[in-house]
């Protein structure tokens, strides 16, 4: 089977991608189908995230294994297309580049029958150009603020914790040599 997917870009103007695909390719191989069909460079790191009808954000795929465990995440090369994604499944969310998150709709369109003779996946439609610079996008993807990591900072420290850094430059009182390396 072919899916057929209408990719938008997250911004006020209409910018998106019509991209055929075998049902059996995963997707990593629809990452590639974007990148190409946007003319990125494909250098960037990128990530996949289910979601529901309403584009809520759940769950993160990325294209490399990020963990601190190798082999313990699960990649886009895991995920087989017609496996997260039909009837009732068709959207998920595209975020490349996470310095400028660049941010993506991905809706799968249509599920059609392969045509013989035809390669995939395969650039269907275009409909405009790419800005220079990612829009302002309200998704937040996986980014987390350090504040939502280690909780509110609470600064406690008065000047006076800071008079040991006072006067002459010496490093003598610190145990090393000033020109240690």
């Amino acid at each position: 089977m072919i899916y057929k997917f209408r990719v938008i870009l997250d911004a006020e103007e209409d910018i998106f991608r019509d991209i055929a695909i075998e049902s059996e390719a995963t997707l990593e191989d629809l990452h590639n189908a974007v990148v190409n069909a946007f003319g990125f460079d494909g250098t960037e790191m990128a990530a996949f995230y289910t979601c529901d009808d309403q584009w809520t954000q759940d769950e993160e795929i990325p294209l490399f294994d990020t963990g601190d465990v190798p082999g313990e995440m699960s990649v886009m090369h895991d995920f087989v297309l017609e496996n997260i994604l039909d009837e009732n499944q068709t959207k998920i969310i595209y975020v490349y580049d996470f310095f400028t998150m660049w941010t993506f709709f991905v809706e799968l369109g249509a599920i059609e029958e392969k045509e013989e003779g035809e390669n995939y996946p395969q650039l269907l439609f275009s409909h405009g150009n790419l800005p220079n610079e990612a829009p302002e996008t309200g998704f937040k993807g996986s980014a987390m603020s350090s504040e939502d990591i280690y909780g509110e900072f609470n600064d406690d420290l008065d000047d006076e914790d800071f008079d040991m850094f006072d006067g002459d430059d010496s490093f003598e009182d610190f145990g090393f040599d000033e020109n240690w390396n």
